[in-house]
């Protein structure tokens, strides 16, 4: 089953459900986990948890993480 959780938009961190919901314009809520179609590959940096392109994650291959969403 999928599993809802939150990040702040801005710095990739996780937060709570309570404070996505306190603060939806700065905030994501993504589900992960058994349920999701797992179909995309993307790209975070590993030290912030930003989204990064393709290209940036080739240039820094120990920098950043690849996750199927």
């Amino acid at each position: 089953m999928a599993q809802k959780i939150a990040r702040d938009a801005k710095s990739g961190e996780f937060v709570s459900m309570s404070v996505a919901s306190r603060r939806p314009a700065t905030t994501t809520v993504e589900f992960v986990g058994s349920g999701t179609s797992k179909s995309r590959t993307v790209n975070r940096s590993a030290d912030t948890g930003r989204f990064v392109t393709g290209a940036a994650a080739k240039r820094n291959p120990g920098g950043t993480i690849k996750q199927r969403v």
